[in-house]
């Protein structure tokens, strides 16, 4: 009987050179048009569409498209750009660099809701000073707070007793459309802040409407409103009609910028947003259904081509010819992310500071084999991490290394060394004597078994696996817990997951996105490990406050040196995203920060069709 490995290479061979799925027929959109439907999908499951409170890439990529933070990102612009979305433009900023003065955009509506009583209302700047306001709310416990925490003039009052009404000099709304922000001292990042999904605008009357269940309707004023939603399986995203965004990229006037960047802009320049009707997503956890589906013409295009199947569609780096006879392209992307193994340093068999505990982890560490990891699972799509920052982002040190290379046999000794000598009869280690010193007797120490928490797909094995064999040749027994990621991560929240690989997409292109992943603050949120060190802590908070420059990169070395020495993670690798679109697919170009292109994409329908006809 064929393995189910070998079925999985059938299919998909068959599926290079048969004819595409007969697209359903659309439903009109307007006189004699077929409506524009974009085809996505999401790799994990969404959860409640509340931008203050989200933080996964799968509901994160839908928020960006239902609300408006002030600030976006120019689509094409290269190094990334930002530009105004729900302001007019950037801000007007003092000499002090503190006070940022911004222009709410007239005519922004909220899409309807019951809660409004009546026709949806206008944006005003008193919806911004709310919607960032509710991060500071300490019933939501919003993962996104140390982005403004002690940064607002005044904030202090919003910590001491949080109250809406408490007025803050740090968050004025001036008039109906001037919205004042100041800080108590500068922050080169702030304008990143104001970019994110997290800072979208919402209305006071919708949340209020549904007390702890906001997320459940989401009301924004993006250029997607929600249509149809059955939960973890199926979401439609319609254009929003209300929508008052149009497309603008400083790319349409440089005459250096990349020729095809040059004619999207110009070909989108002074158009209103989104470009397609209905956007039509499903949630698609399986490597291979999401790649069957691309292939059979159920998706527009496919980013980051499962490591195992790269062979299967890739050959000596160009598409296969059957897929380039069928007219997709391919698009090598440096993905500004990191993967990482963090540990859970508040747990009791692998967590703490002494010796014995620091020891176990950096063994962990030295058992990673990037080379294996990187050949055979990234199948080459991927480069060795050193240290948090991926290549691309403001920090980032081509030239730094890390000192904790793949070394079994110094794993060995390390933990011979810090009392985990004694073995079981099959060979695994157990834990030390109290005090971690190494003992003679067996029956005076227990066994030490690791729990990894993977994700519950066929590449959560594969994963599963190749740590098994990493952890195994240094003598540590693991066992894997299989979830959903949605679920691995509510547990992380809570300090219930030992240890858990997974990975970071930069939220702004700076290395403090990354650095703040360890900063003992942010335990319980965005720092996963808990890790909680002084040390780091100090030189986090002076690199936050310097521009990037040989001061800040000094920090950073001392930085990544304190995680290699303590081991909270263990840097994997930064990804190398091979990506492939439809010929049908127009305006596709893939953004190092933002999540999404939905808004700007277009689909030629009669294209679809022809290419679905085999013609």
């Amino acid at each position: 009987m064929p393995t189910r490995r070998s079925l999985l290479a059938t299919l998909l061979l068959t599926a290079l050179h048969l004819p595409l799925a007969t697209p359903a027929l659309a439903q009109p959109a307007g006189q004699g048009q077929a409506a524009k439907v974009l085809h996505m999908f999401l790799s994990t499951s969404e959860t409640g569409l509340d931008p203050a409170v989200a933080s996964d890439i799968a509901t994160l990529s839908l928020l960006e498209n239902l609300f408006d933070p002030l600030l976006r990102y120019d689509y094409l612009a290269r190094p990334v750009k930002l530009q105004g979305n729900g302001a007019t433009d950037l801000p007007q900023v003092s000499a002090d660099g503190l006070t940022y003065t911004f222009h709410i955009r007239p005519g922004m509506r909220f899409t309807p809701d019951p809660a409004f009583k009546g026709p949806p209302r206008e944006v005003t700047a008193a919806d911004y000073v709310y919607s960032i306001k509710r991060l500071y709310d300490p019933a939501l416990k919003s993962p996104w707070s140390f982005l403004f925490d002690g940064k607002l003039a005044g904030d202090a009052a919003l910590k001491s007793r949080f109250d809406y009404a408490t007025d803050i000099p740090g968050l004025q709304a001036v008039d109906r459309y001037t919205l004042r922000i100041r800080l108590a001292e500068p922050d080169n990042n702030f304008l990143f802040y104001l970019a994110t999904p997290a800072t979208g605008v919402v209305a006071r009357e919708v949340i209020e409407a549904y007390p702890g269940q906001a997320g459940n309707h989401p009301v924004g004023t993006g250029p997607f409103m929600l249509g149809d939603w059955k939960r973890s399986d199926r979401i439609v995203l319609v254009a929003n009609p209300a929508s008052t965004a149009v497309f603008h990229s400083s790319v349409a006037h440089d005459a250096g910028a990349d020729p095809a960047d040059r004619a999207i802009a110009r070909a989108l320049e002074g158009q209103k947003l989104p470009r397609v009707d209905r956007v039509d997503i499903k949630i698609a956890e399986e490597f291979q259904g999401r790649m069957l589906g691309f292939l059979n013409g159920e998706y527009d295009y496919l980013e980051q081509v499962p490591e195992s199947m790269t062979n299967m569609v890739i050959a000596n780096g160009t598409l296969k010819p059957a897929l380039a006879a069928r007219g997709m392209q391919l698009y090598r992307f440096p993905v500004l992310q990191t993967y990482y193994m963090w540990m859970n340093v508040d747990d009791p068999v692998l967590g703490g500071y002494t010796n014995d505990k620091v020891a176990l982890r950096r063994a962990i560490a030295l058992s990673y084999n990037s080379a294996e990891d990187i050949a055979l699972l990234k199948q080459g799509f991927a480069i060795k991490a050193e240290s948090p920052l991926p290549p691309g982002v403001l920090g980032y040190d081509p030239r730094y290394r890390s000192p904790v290379p793949y070394d079994p046999a110094l794993a060995n000794a390390l933990l011979d060394r810090f009392g985990y000598d004694q073995r079981d009869p099959d060979g695994f280690r157990r834990m030390p004597k109290p005090g971690g010193k190494a003992g003679d007797n067996p029956r005076e120490t227990v066994p030490l078994t690791l729990q990894m928490s993977s994700e519950a797909t066929v590449s959560g094995r594969l994963r599963d696996e190749f740590w098994r064999k990493c952890l195994n040749a240094v003598g540590l027994r693991v066992t894997f817990r299989s979830d959903k990621k949605t679920e691995i991560i509510k547990a992380s929240h809570l300090g219930k997951v030992q240890m858990f690989e997974t990975n970071w997409i930069a939220d702004f292109p700076d290395g403090e996105n990354f650095y703040q992943l360890l900063y003992g603050p942010n335990a319980g949120r965005a720092n996963y490990a808990r890790f909680r060190l002084p040390a780091y802590d100090a030189r986090y908070e002076r690199a936050r406050d310097l521009k990037d420059g040989p001061a800040r990169q000094a920090l950073y070395v001392e930085m990544n040196q304190l995680i290699h020495a303590y081991n909270p993670w263990v840097p994997l690798t930064h990804v190398l995203s091979a990506d492939i679109r439809q010929p049908w697919l127009k305006n596709y170009k893939r953004h190092p920060v933002e999540l999404t292109q939905w808004r700007y994409l277009d689909v030629d329908v009669a294209e679809r069709i022809r290419a679905a006809r085999g013609k």
